[in-house]
């Protein structure tokens, strides 16, 4: 009888399709209420010679039933894998997947982006050297010898006075002045240096100045210019742009710009601008019948106001989360005809 049962239940875990069914088939046989466990409590009322016997045979099913699952697992256990690498299959033909290595920082975009309008309004790029002089940074610059700039707390300088980290991009106009012949119409970019930091304040932060030098230039052009290119920047029409009164040693008159948009009350300062102070054109020779505008601007705040970032500093800890939140894919870079001209 015992091995009727056993015939039985080989023949029954031969004939499970599934993992799942085995399981279930192991249950029934060797689970706590399952055939070998309820045939082991028959023992209890045998005598020792029968108990004997009757082990025997249990242990003998045991063994039996034991090595058919163990047999359908390894058959179910293929079937089961060849199954999923059927359905799991990769197609090595196709293309693989676009990785992303590396972005644009928003402080990169902000300049791309002012350039490529400066350049669109018919502004040709200049650059120059980090390390400048007094005579470039200061003295041609109307700059004079007891003004607060040349103080050490806002300035680096090297090996003495004389050689410094420039403070504005001012000294490009300053060297592309005395070289060329005018009229002038040119931006220099690029990275410069002050002894300060704060939460809109960075030792070394990025500058554009722009520089237009012709014959009977006036405010009304600077005002005109001012406001297309912010205009265009932050791709908005109903931005209101006022000149405040100020005062560079560079220019005269002076201004500080404010933008708001309509309909708010709150201005914020944008940059500062100017027309060339005649003590500059005199100091790179140009002639008395020349004028122009000058204007100067943290590329840093300008992005901070269009991308909506609220610390300078975090722009240069390299937080990844936060590149990732603000920085921009290599297709938003926009793209300019011509190249630097040092």
């Amino acid at each position: 009888m015992l091995q009727n049962i056993i015939n039985q239940a080989i023949d029954e875990i031969s004939k499970t399709v599934n993992l799942a069914a085995l399981e279930d088939m192991r249950i029934n046989y060797f689970g706590k209420n399952g055939f070998i466990a309820l045939e082991m409590r028959k023992m209890a009322s045998l005598d020792d010679e029968a108990k004997k016997v009757f082990g025997k045979e249990i242990n003998e099913a045991k063994t039996q039933i034991t090595n058919a699952i163990d047999t359908q697992y390894k058959i179910l256990k293929t079937q089961h894998i060849k199954q999923r690498l059927q359905s799991e299959k990769l197609d090595l033909s196709l293309p693989a997947r676009k990785i992303k290595s590396g972005s644009i920082h928003p402080i990169t975009q902000a300049m791309q982006e002012l350039l490529e309008i400066f350049i669109r309004l018919g502004f040709e790029m200049k650059e120059g050297p980090s390390i400048e002089d007094d005579w470039h940074n200061f003295t041609a610059l109307n700059i004079p010898d007891h003004h607060p700039a040349r103080q050490m707390h806002d300035t680096f300088y090297l090996n003495g006075n004389n050689r410094l980290l420039r403070t504005h991009t001012s000294p490009v106009q300053i060297r592309s002045m005395i070289s060329g012949k005018p009229p002038f119409r040119f931006v220099a970019p690029g990275r410069v240096y002050r002894y300060e930091s704060d939460m809109t304040h960075t030792p070394m932060f990025h500058q554009i100045e722009v520089l237009m030098i012709d014959r009977d230039i006036n405010m009304g052009h600077l005002k005109y210019f001012i406001t297309e290119f912010i205009t265009q920047f932050f791709e908005r029409d109903d931005i209101e742009v006022r000149l405040r009164p100020s005062f560079f040693p560079f220019t005269e008159p002076s201004a500080e710009v404010d933008i708001r948009m309509k309909n708010s009350e709150k201005w914020l300062e944008v940059l500062g601008c100017g027309m060339v102070h005649p003590n500059v054109l005199t100091n790179v020779n140009v002639g008395k019948e020349y004028r122009g505008f000058a204007i100067g601007m943290g590329v840093e705040r300008f992005a901070m106001l269009k991308y909506g970032i609220e610390d300078l500093r975090q722009m240069f800890e390299g937080d990844k989360r936060w590149l990732d939140h603000y920085s921009f894919s290599g297709f938003d870079i926009p793209s300019f005809a011509g190249g630097l001209t040092r």
